[in-house]
């Protein structure tokens, strides 16, 4: 009994608790058994190909579940149980704890209000005074590199680049001092000098706010320089979880070598780019057994009827049978 209160009370105080959560539409699942956690000042990155649940998984957080789709297991954010939770709960959570940079800016900000009605919004809604909001505001705008914040202000979003309107959405999240930030790919269309400026102020709301951050991207570079843990997903499930640097120099699981291997990257020395062979797999479609196991040099018969779990591989957690057989 008492370990089991100790392990709710480390939930309620992380940014971000997710434990054995499963979603599917009808009979069509989408994540199966997805376990992760933030603490507070924590960057967290989750990584994997397009189509293996990542952005689901970042949306469940905020309770933004597909339309018909049922989900299992605990999701808790900024203290609150988002599963259970009503919707007024929920908005109170997104307006004030925890905020979300979505990937595609043009479908996620409204392109009939000004910029300046966007960005002010929340802090408005939290009762900050008109004057102080706009002061706020400018003061992000600046920084995440819009000139002139005081026009942009006047604007509507269809007036701004794609890179300039990701940098708004960015300012937008992090107006409210959000205990938990979620960035699903933020940094995609900014080009480099911008992204490293960018980082270099999410990096720096966390060290003053606390802010936990769960960092969706694509770039496993980025990912090593700026995240302190990983996970790695594939086809619905949680498949590696390590320390950003254990995981980079000895990872645990044929998936995550194999994405490295295809991953350009300016640091070492130069290496051949491995293309993984196959497709993606969907929860859905993916293989009796190990969901990987059709891609997978070091697959046998036993990865065909087995479903490995995570459990402990030195100081890494790996979803694979024969974790020992992965070399760097």
């Amino acid at each position: 009994m008492t370990v089991l209160t100790e392990e709710k009370d480390t939930a309620r105080e992380t940014a971000l608790h997710i434990e054995g959560l499963s979603l599917s539409i009808g009979a069509t699942p989408l994540l199966a058994d997805v376990s992760l956690r933030v603490a507070h000042g924590e960057t967290v990155g989750l990584v994997g190909e397009s189509g293996s649940g990542k952005s689901l998984t970042s949306r469940t957080a905020l309770g933004m579940l597909p339309r018909g789709a049922t989900a299992t297991g605990e999701v808790r954010a900024a203290g609150l149980d988002v599963l259970t939770a009503d919707r007024a709960a929920l908005r109170d959570l997104r307006r004030t704890r925890v905020s979300m940079i979505f990937q595609d800016p043009r479908s996620s900000i409204n392109p009939v209000r000004r910029v300046g009605h966007y960005l002010t919004e929340g802090l408005r809604a939290r009762g900050t005074p008109a004057d102080e909001a706009i002061e706020r505001v400018l003061e992000l705008l600046d920084q995440v590199g819009i000139r002139d914040p005081q026009g942009a202000l006047r604007r509507y979003p269809h007036e701004f680049s794609g890179g300039m309107l990701q940098r708004v959405m960015i300012a937008g999240a992090l107006s409210t001092e959000p205990r938990m930030l979620l960035a699903d790919e933020p940094t995609t269309a900014l080009d480099v000098t911008t992204q490293a400026e960018v980082v270099t102020l999410l990096k720096r709301m966390q060290r003053i706010h606390g802010t936990g951050m769960l960092f969706v991207t694509h770039d496993l570079d980025l990912a090593a320089a700026i995240c302190d843990r990983i996970y790695v997903m594939y086809a619905g499930r949680i498949v590696e979880e390590a320390a950003s640097g254990r995981l980079f120099a000895a990872p645990s699981h044929p998936y995550t070598k194999a994405l490295l291997e295809a991953s350009p990257s300016v640091r070492g020395e130069k290496a051949v780019i491995k293309a993984i062979e196959g497709r993606p797999r969907a929860l859905s479609e993916a293989p009796e057994g190990c969901a990987f196991g059709d891609r997978c040099p070091l697959a046998d018969k036993n990865c065909a009827t087995q479903v490995p779990v995570l459990r402990p591989h030195g100081t890494s957690l790996s979803a694979c049978l024969r974790p020992e057989q992965v070399t760097p």
